[in-house]
This record gives structure tokens, C-alpha cells and sequence, in this order.
């Protein structure tokens, strides 16, 4: 299906809306445009199951496929924007979210990347079975959703990718190249083998020069060496490995960087937690949490088969219903109606004992 070129301005009434919006010519938006203004009304989220085939596999760097699905029946996909991801049902019912990064204009496909981590170097198993989908393999998408919402900066941008990392940022670059605004992109990695996408990204920034920061070539990314490439009053996006995401975050100066957003492919780390503990009702076993580890990690020591994906509190696949106890919520997935009986166990908490269902 060929998509319009351009699409009718919406009726708003509050004229700032329309600030920036050059590409505004005889009552129509070009694409760009459009997209700038629906990144200002963030895309709630979505609950809808996809049925889709397997159409394609790709190799991308070392141990890393680039997985292409199409709906059953033919149909476009649902529009998305640039840092949305979708949770795939893998066929033995696990739930895995992984970050569309294919082009948003192009509906005839999904595109999502996998870097296999096997269960000995800490994986959960689900890149291990991802890995072993083939073309023609049928399965559910939930989505897409999107916790990693793309601003609009007229000031610019500074990408900043670790490893696999680049699965989210690769639609932001491909947005800012066509919308001409204003960019810089370092890429790192543990070496050039190990960092996917390469060829796509030389093709999608044409001369601009781009900074690639392989370790074995050049040591150890310097934080305060990345935050210099950014454009004044650009916003940062950064998506890697929790020590690179820290070390840059420690070295952000105020008035150079509006704004950081970032995404993590690791469950955060427990700040101010203490000790409590977790009975589930159905067995009657009692589980201590300690005070730097997740519900979910103590309840996964006696019940492996606990339902999980992002472990950042956003998906809800974890929820568990609380039978007795206080909860202490930090998540971003439960309505307020909800709380008052349910637990996130990736990252809320609780004092003293809480008792769960199941």
C-alpha cells in the first residue's frame, strides 16, 4: 500500500504547536513534520495482539540477528515512531521486549535485532530461543509501545549507542537526517564485529562523519570525550550498557545538554532498599529479598517459571495480585486503581512480609 506524502494539519487550536513547523505549506505537513508534532503528544500505551510471520533473518555483527516479521494477513503494521519497542511472544510463551528498528515509514514490516546471551553469562533464555526462529514461523506481537519517546530538538541531537544499544537509536538517526536538523553520533562497542548495523549506518548518513569507538581500537570510551560532540543545546540519546550509561550521565554539564534520555538493556540496580519478604500463598514458602536485589530475583530462586520481560517496571508482565502485606510501588505499569492489590516485582518493594498469589 503506498502511503500519502503528505498529511492534513490537524485541527489545534493552540497556535505554539505550530512553532517550527516550516514544512506547513498550503494546509498539509510533509511526513517530518507530521511526526515532530506527534512526538509532542506521547503515544499511550497499546494493548492489541499482532499476528505475524517470520519473513526474513539477517546477520548483523557477532551473534546478533536482525529478526523481519509481517502480519498473517497481508495487512500494514501499526504506525510507530522512533524508540518504541514491541513484546514478542517467543513460542514457549515467554514475553521479550525488543526495540523496533526498522525505517517508521515502511509499515509493510517489522524489524527487531537480538543479541544472543547465553544462560551461563547471565541471559534469560529468550535470545537464545529468539535465535532459533526461522522464516515461515508464526507468533504474536503486543504493541508497539513506547518508553523511550523521541523529542523534538530543534537545537540538534547527540546519539550515543553501546553494542546492541543501537537497536533504538538507529530510527532516531534515520528522522533527524531527513528532518536536516542538526546531529552527532558516536557508536561503541567491544569491536567493529561486535557492533551491528555498520553498512546501514554509512548509508543512512551519507558524508556526515560519525564517531565509531571500537575498544580494541581505541581503549575504553572517555565520557567527558563523547559529551563534547554535542551540539549546544542539543538533546542526548543514549542506549548501552549501565556503565557507559552512568559514566555519561556523571559528565553532562547543565548548560551544554537540555536533556537526557536514555535506555537501559540491564534491570536497574536497587537504591535505598531494605530487607522484606515474600510468602506466596499457594505453597506457603517464604523468600527473603535483600536489600540490594529485586522481588523478582528472590521469588525466581524458588518459582523459576515467574512471568517477566522488561525488569524496569514498565510492561507489567510481572505483576503478581497481593494478598496481605504493604507495598511500596515504583513502578510505571500499574493504574492507580490497581495498586491498591497488585505488585510490580521487578522493582517494587515492600516492608516487612508481603503475601502473593500463585
Amino acid at each position: 500500500m503506498t502511503k500519502p506524502a503528505h498529511y492534513a494539519v490537524p485541527d489545534i487550536p493552540d497556535s505554539r504547536l505550530y512553532r517550527g513547523f516550516e514544512a506547513v505549506v498550503g494546509g498539509y505537513w510533509t511526513k517530518a513534520a507530521y511526526r515532530s508534532w506527534r512526538r509532542r503528544k506521547p503515544l499511550g500505551r497499546i494493548d492489541r495482539d499482532l499476528h505475524v510471520r517470520v519473513s526474513r533473518i539477517d546477520a548483523e555483527g557477532l551473534d546478533v540477528r536482525a529478526i523481519w516479521f509481517e502480519r498473517e494477513d497481508g495487512a500494514e503494521l501499526p504506525a510507530w515512531d522512533p524508540g518504541a519497542h514491541v513484546d514478542v511472544v517467543l513460542p514457549s510463551g515467554r514475553l521479550r521486549q525488543y526495540s523496533l528498528n526498522s525505517d517508521p515509514d515502511d509499515l509493510s514490516a517489522y524489524r527487531i535485532s537480538v543479541r544472543r546471551i547465553e544462560p551461563t553469562a547471565g541471559g534469560g533464555g529468550g535470545s537464545v530461543e529468539a535465535h532459533y526462529l526461522s522464516v515461515g514461523d508464526r507468533l504474536v506481537l503486543k504493541g508497539p509501545r513506547n518508553a523511550f519517546p523521541f523529542v523534538d530538538s530543534p537545537a540538534g541531537y547527540l546519539f550515543v549507542a553501546g553494542g546492541i544499544g543501537i537497536t533504538p537509536i538507529l530510527p532516531m538517526l534515520r528522522d533527524v537526517v531527513r528532518r536536516g536538523v542538526p546531529y552527532e553520533f558516536v557508536y561503541t562497542g567491544r569491536s567493529r564485529e561486535t557492533m551491528p548495523f555498520l553498512a546501514e549506518i554509512r548509508e543512512i548518513v551519507g558524508h556526515h562523519e560519525i564517531q565509531l569507538w571500537p575498544d580494541d581500537e581505541m581503549g575504553v570510551p572517555d565520557a567527558a570525550k563523547i559529551i563534547s560532540f554535542a551540539p549546544e543545546g542539543a538533546a542526548l540519546y543514549c542506549c548501552g550498557p549501565m556503565p557507559m550509561i552512568d559514566a555519561i550521565r556523571a559528565q553532562i554539564p547543565d548548560p551544554l545538554i537540555d536533556t537526557l534520555h536514555y535506555e537501559r538493556f540491564s534491570p536497574p540496580p536497587v537504591l535505598g532498599g531494605s530487607p522484606f519478604r515474600v510468602r506466596l500463598e499457594d505453597s506457603d514458602v517464604e523468600v527473603e529479598v535483600g536489600a540490594e536485589e529485586s522481588a523478582l530475583t528472590a521469588v525466581r530462586r524458588v518459582r523459576p517459571a515467574q512471568a517477566y520481560s522488561c525488569q524496569q517496571g514498565f510492561c507489567g508482565t510481572c505483576r503478581v495480585r497481593v494478598l496481605e502485606g504493604e507495598v511500596e510501588h515504583r513502578d510505571h505499569a500499574l493504574a492507580d486503581y490497581e495498586r491498591d492489590g497488585h505488585m510490580i516485582l521487578c522493582v517494587s518493594r515492600a516492608k516487612g512480609t508481603v503475601v502473593i498469589d500463585g
